[in-house]
């Protein structure tokens, strides 16, 4: 199942490996379980310490594998865990066998005093590029402490499950039984929430941290450029983010970063997130900011309580995708209403969607979409679509898409458990309509992340936009701004990228003119 460059890779590997391994295989007669057991034979082959043993517990998920370690830790994929969770599955070996993780000290050491039975059940889907960070937070949390314990579940491949839990969304997280979380959450979040003192330690060793000469707010491209310039000038940086990434981390292909033919979002991630930590900057993720003031220096205030404090600040927050503001949307959200296609498009194989949206984002949903599910329906407000037209005509050549333009969305309509229907209103006719569709598939642009900006006295578009000017300075005298939190005039990683060098280095020459060492 695994080519030979693969097990030659993995081979090596495993050789760091100092604790005996056990995959233990729960199967039956289907395709799915071949793959599986061809998947464990050929994991078997490449090390000593990893041996095969069979699950005959008759109510086990089927088919399913579980990685337990010499300590007793248990780690179970139900499914054929490939594509993008090939890498959770390979590091559930490596963290059982005695391979260290990349949790911190503090965080280790959090896991390992929690003295509760935490049993976690992620519903994911393999396409989902979000789902592999949660899954291999809860793995790393399984592999230190015996008393907790993971399932990664494929909600594609255990639909009955999917349907009677109601899960219209990933990744969904259960814990002993009941809903956990939805959608991204880091190490740091699980574990605050699991650990009721987490937070408040937490924001006690972020007070204690000295000024900054620039403080990056943000984990994009736009902060992490911000903050690799900055470190370059030889500045005290740091760099504060919900999420290293930003909405990369949610984009499938790239194929429009110069210099670079082809690549995903989960990939140049990581890439940056290495360069960043490369250079001299200390990186504080999982935190959100929620003010900004500035009295002898500027200073940023975090959901935790925490304060921190530089002498500069660069504002790159990002956007997130733009809701449709009407009845149902919030209340179905997770529940039949989503944003990401590739995450949660496999959760409605088989079954009729609509795309709000007309627009690239919109198109491509739609086109990726019609590989799945039963039937799309784009729904785009104005009477023209604003797509690429080689993304049109792919979508008009597929049979299974319709588009309708001039339609505006009015409310989106469920049973109390999902969505069941979306209505619209024809905006040449004012005739009303009803769409019985089982998903709603939201790409109509996005919103800046600005909202606790609005008391800072940074000066707000009508868009809700930071205005910079040239140099990324904002009307705050020391601090700056860049990528799609601005009122830059096109929303791509790469001119985000440009405009963090640039905020950069506007901080840095407003430090060297204004007399900072």
């Amino acid at each position: 199942m695994l080519d030979t460059a693969i097990k030659n890779q993995l081979s090596s590997h495993f050789s760091t490996l100092t604790g005996d391994i056990e995959l233990v295989l729960a199967l039956d007669d289907t395709n799915k379980s071949n793959e599986l057991q061809a998947l464990t034979d050929d994991l078997a082959s490449l090390s000593e310490r990893i041996r095969i043993s069979t699950n005959n517990d008759e109510q086990a998920r089927r088919p399913s594998m579980t990685v337990t370690g010499e300590q007793g830790t248990a780690i179970a994929f139900a499914g054929v865990p490939m594509g993008h969770e090939f890498t959770s599955l390979i590091l559930a070996i490596l963290h059982s066998g005695g391979v260290a993780t990349k949790a911190d000290a503090a965080q280790v050491e959090q896991i390992k005093a929690l003295d509760k039975e935490l049993n976690f059940e992620i519903y994911i889907s393999l396409s989902c590029q979000t789902c592999p960070g949660v899954v291999q937070a809860l793995n790393t949390m399984a592999a230190l402490n015996t008393e907790i314990t993971t399932t990664m579940i494929d909600g594609a491949l255990f639909q009955e499950e999917v349907e009677a839990r109601n899960i219209m969304a990933v990744p969904t997280v259960y814990l002993n039984g009941e809903v956990f979380s939805q959608g991204a959450i880091s190490l740091n979040d699980i574990l605050a929430k699991v650990d009721a003192g987490a937070s408040a330690r937490q924001a006690e060793l972020l007070n204690e941290k000295d000024p900054y000469d620039v403080l990056v707010v943000g984990g994009g491209p736009a902060g992490a450029s911000a903050a690799i310039y900055a470190a370059r000038k030889g500045l005290r940086t740091g760099v504060v983010a919900e999420r290293f990434g930003g909405q990369v981390a949610d984009t499938l292909a790239i194929e429009n970063f110069i210099s670079v033919k082809a690549t995903e979002g989960p990939k140049l991630v990581a890439q940056l997130e290495e360069h960043v930590k490369d250079y001299d900057v200390d990186v504080i993720d999982n935190q959100r900011a929620s003010r900004l003031y500035s009295d002898n220096g500027n200073h940023i205030e975090l959901e935790n309580g925490a304060t921190l404090t530089a002498k500069a600040v660069i504002l790159a927050t990002g956007a997130r995708w733009r809701e449709m503001n009407v009845p149902g949307e919030r209340e179905y959200r997770g529940r039949g209403v989503a944003y990401c296609p590739h995450c949660d498009g496999p959760l409605f194989k088989g079954k009729p969607v609509a795309v709000i949206g007309g627009g690239n984002s919109g198109i491509e949903a739609a086109i990726d979409l019609a590989n799945i599910v039963e039937q799309v329906t784009v729904l785009e407000f104005a009477d023209t679509l604003r797509a690429d037209e080689v993304l049109v005509r792919k979508a008009q050549s597929m049979a299974n898409i319709t588009i309708i333009k001039s339609a505006q969305t009015t409310e989106v309509l469920g049973d109390g458990n999902k969505v069941t229907a979306l209505a619209y209103t024809d905006r040449n006719t004012g005739e009303q309509h009803q769409l019985s569709i089982a998903g709603v598939f939201v790409q109509i642009g996005l919103v800046p992340n600005t909202e606790w900006l609005k008391e800072s006295g940074v000066t707000l578009s009508k868009f809700g936009e930071i205005e910079v000017d040239n140099r990324g300075a904002t009307n705050v005298e020391g601090v700056y701004a860049a990528g799609d939190a601005t009122n830059s005039a096109f929303k791509q990683i790469i001119i985000a990228m440009g405009s963090g060098a640039t905020a950069s280095l506007g901080a840095f020459d407003y430090l060297i003119r204004h007399g900072q060492e």
